[in-house]
């Protein structure tokens, strides 16, 4: 049997398109796996910062306190142990947070020694005479073996605290603080506001594109929507920051023009071009046949619009806004620049921030490996469970029959 030229080409470019598609699904597989090995090693991280420990007298009951009360006890928010739920034993006295520095004002210079060697030792016996003293040490100067001393219990940072937590402070000590809430919030908040707004304007540029343009008309707009897709999204910022956010803020009255709403407004622009494509591109798929019949039957235009087009496109025009709200939810540059990056309970007329954002602010000032660097990659794998998600959801839609609204 001969084989011809034409026939060993095809067979050569078949195997590069399978080589191809091999290594592009390899690739994807490595970067997830990456992605979740750095993100979950968090959770074995300590929750007081590496190289440092928690010290109490040896008449202190506790064994464990938890990050949140860390924090309070350190701000002096949490001022009896008393107060504490993890203490039961009824430890009636007043919490004094100590840091190494603080034992200068104990103890005058020369108690030192000429080189400190005595620091270690001032460090014991001023714990040992204070009943409820929580002092937060560096491990090369714990007096571990000094009477009336005991380190709390070392224990790694539980999920609980991360995914139901409520504050962001990764750089606050002792007790780094990484609660997700507000990030999570601040994004569905920003991305489904986007959403409402670019929806019916989407829709309704559509129904106009598909159904009421004159072929001149459509010939001119779709390219021009289209092209928004390809304007960078720092453009779309710097747009908003010098023109929208003034604008924002003297309309509502408010304090500073860098918020939520800013955010979906700005995204809904840049979300408009998929959802405009995409629904257009659908309503054009209704048969010929479907519309004349229709009109045959008495049907106004309008009438054939809203109850036979839009039915029969139902699947793309959901698969269109659900590709929509993976734009915005996934958008970095733009709720950067005009949410005003505060991460605490979202408010529409508030500063906000969202996970892209906070990925894009923190992740070149986090130390490699250490517990934020890991923190910004478990918010990035949250990020693409739920982009993920959309994308599934995006798919299973316009996989229906297209009858199926009818």
């Amino acid at each position: 049997m001969k084989f011809s030229l034409k026939w060993w080409i095809e067979k050569v470019i078949e195997k590069i398109f399978a080589f191809s598609g091999m290594v592009t699904t390899i690739t994807i597989l490595l970067i997830v796996a990456f992605l979740f090995n750095e993100g979950f090693g968090l959770f074995r991280s300590p929750v007081v910062e590496r190289g440092s420990a928690l010290l109490v007298n040896t008449a202190n009951p506790a064994e464990y306190v938890n990050s949140t009360d860390i924090k309070k006890i350190f701000n002096y928010a949490i001022k009896n142990w008393s107060e504490i739920e993890d203490i039961k034993s009824g430890f009636n006295e007043d919490i004094i947070p100590f840091r190494i520095d603080d034992i200068f004002s104990v103890y005058k210079e020369e108690e030192f020694g000429e080189n400190y060697e005595k620091l270690t030792e001032k460090l014991g016996e001023h714990i040992a005479n204070t009943p409820g003293i929580l002092a937060f040490l560096p491990e090369q100067y714990m007096p571990t073996d000094f009477e009336g001393v005991r380190t709390l219990e070392k224990r790694t940072i539980h999920p609980k605290y991360f995914f139901l937590g409520m504050e962001w402070l990764p750089t606050s000590r002792p007790a780094p603080q990484f609660g997700v809430v507000t990030l999570i919030l601040g994004t569905l908040l920003v991305s489904l506001v986007a959403i409402l707004i670019a929806t019916p304007l989407g829709l309704g540029v559509a129904i106009y594109l598909s159904e009421l343009a004159q072929s001149r008309v459509r010939d001119i707009l779709k390219p021009a929507i289209e092209l928004l897709a390809g304007i960078p999204s720092v453009v779309y910022g710097f747009f908003g920051l010098v023109v929208l956010v003034p604008i924002v803020q003297k309309t509502f009255n408010l304090n500073v023009g860098e918020t939520a709403l800013t955010g979906s407004i700005i995204l809904a622009i840049m979300a408009l071009p998929t959802i405009i494509t995409v629904s257009e591109d659908a309503m054009r798929s209704t048969p010929r046949s479907m519309r004349e019949a229709s009109l045959a039957l008495g049907a106004t235009h309008w009438q054939t619009i809203y109850k036979v087009i839009i039915p029969y496109a139902a699947s793309g025009i959901s698969a269109a806004i659900v590709l929509g709200i993976g734009r915005a939810i996934g958008e970095t540059m733009v709720v950067l620049m005009v949410t005003g990056n505060a991460a605490r309970m979202p408010n529409l007329f508030g500063p906000v921030r969202t996970i892209p954002a906070t990925i894009a602010a923190e992740l070149g000032e986090a130390p490699g490996g250490g517990a934020h660097y890991q923190a910004l990659f478990v918010l990035g794998c949250a990020l693409f469970l739920i982009t993920l998600a959309i994308s599934i959801t995006a798919e299973l839609i316009s996989k229906r029959q297209h009858n199926k609204g009818l």
